[in-house]
């Protein structure tokens, strides 16, 4: 039990944090609002690093459905556990966009433009062609997983938490323009959700015909991130 426990606070504390950042900067009347694209990043990175050094050695800290998938299809983790860790993720990233609107409630009142709030809760690509905004979620999450695999065995569990943050934030620079870099189904599916079921005031639709992206390219290339590692010779 302990394990989807951990996998749900901790994908909770992701989204509130990233999602948080994300309506600081954005939303009218925030006081950090304008503050711009490198406090979001550096924000996301950190959003993935503080729940990882609180839940890492109770779940492994996967706070993503992707590399869940990825790692049981490689056998580091047993399929029976997959089903509890994509409820406790999605459900988790559910809450944690709840807490954001609720926190942020006033902030969204005072912003009209329904793209800026729905863009708080979920990603969208800067230009709509979802062939290639597909290839740039794959490809970052390719990056994300193939990193991750590549922190050595040795590392300290602290330490491996740390060049989580850098892998998540030279992401976000060198790609994020690209999507948004959801990289995460729950991440945005959950959020997604939720903008869908709150009463925000005029929310505009939330965009579910790009869901497809964000729930297969992930899942895509965080498979072949591992069936390429798992092929190398080292």
């Amino acid at each position: 039990m302990l394990p989807y426990i951990a996998e749900f606070i901790g994908t909770m504390l992701l989204i509130l944090l990233g999602d948080g950042v994300v309506a600081n900067v954005n939303l009218n009347k925030s006081g950090m609002k304008g503050a711009g694209s490198i406090q979001i990043t550096f924000a996301w990175g950190l959003a993935v690093m503080l729940p990882a050094f609180i839940f890492g050695a109770a779940s492994g800290a996967h706070f993503n459905p992707a590399l869940t998938l990825a790692l049981a299809a490689e056998g580091s983790l047993a399929w029976s556990m997959v089903p509890g860790y994509i409820i406790a993720q999605f459900a988790g990233a559910f809450v944690g966009a709840v807490l954001v609107y609720l926190l942020f409630k006033d902030q969204f009142d005072a912003t009209e433009d329904a793209a800026t709030k729905r863009g708080v809760f979920c990603t969208a690509p800067s230009v709509e062609n979802l062939p290639r905004n597909l290839l740039s979620e794959i490809i970052g999450t390719f990056v994300l997983v193939f990193a991750i695999k590549g922190v050595p065995a040795e590392v300290a569990p602290g330490v491996s938490n740390i060049l989580v943050f850098g892998i998540i934030v030279s992401i976000g620079m060198s790609l994020g323009g690209l999507t948004g870099y959801a990289i995460n189904p729950a991440r945005d599916l959950g959020p997604r959700l939720a903008h869908a079921v709150l009463p925000i005031k005029g929310k505009g639709d939330s965009n579910w015909k790009y869901g497809i992206v964000t729930l297969c390219g992930p899942i895509i290339g965080a498979l072949l991130a591992v069936g390429l590692y798992g092929i190398i010779p080292w």
